[in-house]
């Protein structure tokens, strides 16, 4: 489980197709040292490191993995997010992450606002019951709270911290971000649809 507060970027190393998996390669940033079967999140999806070497480590995304996120898109030298599964004694400074990404949004608009930057998503699945206003949401693994969304668009607004410590800096209009929405809202819906099945 993670958090959605993103530790750091690295760059994509190597691609691979392995039949209908691919095996990517990151460059390893991590100073403290990683190990096969460790999770991280890298753009918000889960990953299992399947192979570490001295200054890279590899994953396999699957073809599932592929049709629901961004993945399929990555390039050499790509900057990707990444955050660590969360340790059970530390402060909980984000939302519950699960690294389970829902769809893609695209990017329609990025406006600086004095000091922030406001940035406009539509999603390919529509956000009723599932996105609210000051309710939680996950853009490539990064914990942030709507401020406006309708069926499809959602706004949210990143602080410079934000903006400079993760790959949204490269974002630009007409990209594709991965989005994960609050598992809260999700477990709500099923409970109300559920309910209303057993009513009617």
């Amino acid at each position: 489980m993670f958090t959605g507060i993103i530790e750091c970027t690295t760059q994509v190393h190597g691609l691979d197709y392995q039949k209908n998996n691919f095996c990517i390669t990151f460059k390893n940033p991590f100073s403290d040292g990683i190990k096969i079967n460790q999770s991280i999140s890298h753009n918000g999806v889960c990953f299992t490191i399947i192979d570490v070497k001295k200054k890279t480590y590899s994953v396999i995304a699957s073809e599932e993995t592929l049709r629901c996120t961004n993945l399929n898109v990555l390039k050499m030298k790509d900057e990707v997010n990444l955050e660590r599964s969360m340790k059970i004694n530390e402060r909980f400074n984000g939302h519950i992450v699960q690294g389970h990404v829902d769809t893609t949004a695209e990017v329609l608009d990025i406006e600086k606002k004095n000091g922030s930057w406001l940035f406009s998503f539509k999603s390919k699945k529509n956000l009723s019951g599932l996105a609210v206003e000051k309710g939680s949401i996950a853009v490539n693994g990064i914990s942030l709270t709507i401020i406006k969304c309708t069926q499809h668009i959602f706004n949210v607004s990143i602080i410079p911290y934000t903006y400079e410590k993760t790959n949204l800096q490269l974002v630009q209009i007409g990209d594709f971000v991965n989005i994960e929405y609050d598992i809260l809202g999700k477990y709500v819906r099923e409970y109300m649809n559920s309910n209303s099945k057993l009513y009617n």
